[in-house]
């Protein structure tokens, strides 16, 4: 029996893939290796695939691009005034957060709260 680690960085799942794809290793075989260590949600066996193709296609870099986009509206100074809300009414739901902050989607939102439970 192996000792699973929660949370790891997507740069250290990468790296896993990478040195494993190194030493001639299957792609299903090193998703295998992952689901036993980092659990059922690390990553699928597609994605797995994908960067064995990247890395033999020569990427080196195990870190996510950046993304184009809109860019984040998460800051120190929201996080601070979701965390007032939160302070002030124990019992919030997302809805009512959302209806605080319209300007924000309520997968942001919920994503700051469960950071903040963490």
């Amino acid at each position: 029996m192996f000792k699973t680690i929660s949370d790891p960085a997507d740069c250290e799942v990468h790296s896993v893939i990478r040195f494993s794809n190194a030493k001639k290793v299957k792609p299903a075989e090193i998703h295998h290796q992952l689901v036993e260590i980092y659990g059922e949600n690390v990553m699928t066996d597609g994605m797995v695939r994908k960067w064995v193709r990247q890395f033999n296609d020569g990427r080196t870099n195990v870190h996510n691009e950046a993304r184009c986009g809109r860019p984040s509206v998460v800051n120190d100074g929201l996080v601070a005034k979701v965390n007032e809300k939160i302070r002030e009414n124990r019992w919030f739901t997302i809805r009512m957060l959302f209806d605080e902050f319209p300007h924000i989607s309520k997968t942001v939102l919920h994503e700051n709260v469960i950071n903040r439970l963490n």
